[in-house]
């Protein structure tokens, strides 16, 4: 229920009700600010949302974000949260025709299964030996350089003597991360699989000089200090539900409906303007939260826009009658499906995926991931029993960056959903469309999202998922003691554009708490 700010001025406003916000309302709250929460629409969440998008069918699904990996245990036990995750029980499966047969890379199911599958698809153990050594070296990187980013940002020195391994550092942070992956690997489904980590949500060659994809395949690979990727028990709605909770219990206002149309701020004290569907107002603050991207901050502020951002997915849900078989025999569906099921993503084919988008053209075998939620969690099927059997399935689209929708964004949307699902449907044994399941309406279940919808619908600049490319975990010039700093002293960025922002972690907005309270006396 949105709750009414009133004229009484508070601590801290926040601007925006995503994940964030609310982290950062249940720790000030908790400390004893008087905070309050504005949220443009009627709902908390943000992206972090579950929801029942097919008509007059009870699944919920995650229907924007979906993993919860890079959510410090810290923020869950710091706030009491009333949430649970668990682990995908495979890693990933990549499907490929070698020598006019299907076959494909299994990684799960025990060592011994792993290492078979390595060498059914390459002929010998050299791959999975490679496999092996470069995702320890990830693992320790994961040990050293996640429990950081809910501490003040390090030096880049100091960052590099905790990495303690001038081998990692080089390969991650200094070199294009083609040059690692084409030194360990030498197959290019193999190599390929390990790329992916490097492209979600960000659109870049492996040997980009700009090392983007470096930046995002660290924020992969380092989840809870593990890399593992967990799924929120009854979908991401259940952690923002819970945070709201958190917040409110703490005293924390939280008004929906308020969408915030101006700051005001001298550095000491702010006013914050927001218009509902009724009337106009304005609250007083000490400090303003904006858990927005970086272009909305400066839109609120006056200041000058950023650089574009510009997001490159294509992202589709779906509800299934049942899981399709693939051409694989060897693989269950349910072992296919139940961690990531990578579709034309061979190192080549991503290259080439790569190269037609910057060139304009949508890719000819678009690339995508896909994983169904209902395998690690089956609560987000409802209890009614003609959803029996059924499974969620959500499908990731990459290289397919903004600009290729901007001419005609539904047509080309469609186009390039029927090619993404033609690539699936080459490694089934029968269509994904025989496995639909149909709304009340007799429609398909299946909606598909561009970066120009996620604009329209959440807001995200240019449909980027990390409002803006991915920084890097330690400090640089003008970044600020915590990476949530502005321009503006008592005006923080706490979404996810803040330095260590991006995916559902939870980090900006404990950080923005943090700089408030050491401001103010915690």
């Amino acid at each position: 229920m949105a709750e009414d700010p009133g004229t009484r001025g508070y601590d801290v406003v926040i601007v925006g009700g995503g994940h964030n916000g609310l982290v950062a309302a249940a720790y000030l709250a908790r400390a004893g600010r008087a905070v309050l929460v504005l949220e443009r629409s009627g709902r908390t969440g943000g992206a972090a949302v579950s929801t029942r998008p097919f008509a007059g069918v009870d699944a919920r699904l995650s229907r924007y974000a979906y993993l919860v990996s890079l959510l410090p245990d810290k923020i869950v036990r710091d706030l009491s949260l009333d949430f649970r995750v668990r682990p995908r029980a495979v890693s990933s499966y990549t499907p490929v025709v070698r020598r006019g047969r299907p076959t494909g890379l299994l990684v799960g199911g025990g060592e011994a299964r792993t290492r078979e599958s390595f060498a059914l698809l390459t002929g010998s153990d050299r791959e999975y030996a490679a496999w092996r050594g470069f995702h320890a070296r990830t693992g320790r990187l994961a040990e050293r350089v996640f429990p950081t980013l809910t501490e003040p940002l390090r030096s880049r020195a100091e960052l590099r003597r905790r990495v303690d391994d001038e081998t990692a550092w080089r390969a991650f942070f200094e070199e294009p991360l083609g040059a690692a992956i084409e030194e360990h690997f030498d197959d290019d489904l193999v190599r390929g699989v390990v790329l992916t980590d490097a492209l979600i949500g960000t659109f870049a060659d492996a040997h980009d000089p700009s090392l983007r994809q470096n930046r995002c395949f660290l924020y992969h690979v380092i989840g809870g200090g593990t890399g593992a990727w967990q799924v929120p028990v009854g979908g991401m709605g259940a952690l923002t539900d819970a945070l709201a909770e958190a917040a409110r219990s703490a005293g924390a206002v939280i008004a929906t409906g308020h969408e915030v149309v101006r700051v005001d701020t001298d550095g000491r004290t702010a006013e914050v303007a927001y218009r509902t569907a009724d009337a106009d107002g304005v609250v007083a603050a000490e400090h303003v939260l904006v858990n927005a991207s970086p272009r909305e901050l400066a839109a609120l502020t006056g200041r000058p826009a950023p650089e574009p951002a510009e997001g490159a997915q294509l992202k589709v849900n779906m509800l299934l009658t049942r899981l399709p078989r693939p051409r694989d025999h060897s693989v269950a569906p349910h072992e296919a499906f139940a961690g990531t099921l990578h579709v034309a993503e061979g190192y080549a084919q991503l290259a080439e995926a790569h190269a037609r988008a910057s060139a304009g053209e949508p890719p000819t075998r678009p690339p995508s991931e896909l994983y169904c939620h209902s395998l690690t969690d089956p609560s987000v099927i409802g209890p009614d029993p003609a959803l029996r059997g059924h499974h969620t399935l959500t499908l990731f689209g990459l290289h397919t960056p903004a600009r290729l929708f901007v001419s005609d964004n539904d047509a080309v949307r469609e186009d390039l959903l029927r090619a993404t699902l033609a690539q699936l449907d080459a490694h089934l044994a029968e269509p994904l469309a025989d496995c639909l399941a149909t709304d009340a309406l007799g429609r398909p279940c299946v909606e598909a999202r561009t970066p120009l919808d996620l604009e329209r619908d959440l807001g995200l600049p240019g449909g980027h998922i990390f409002h803006r490319d991915l920084s890097w975990p330690y400090a640089e010039p003008g970044t600020g003691r915590w990476g949530v700093e502005t321009d503006d002293p008592n005006s923080l960025l706490c979404g996810a554009g803040a330095v260590r922002g991006g995916g559902v972690s939870g980090v900006p907005g404990h950080n923005a708490a943090m700089a408030v309270l050491e401001r103010t006396g915690s």
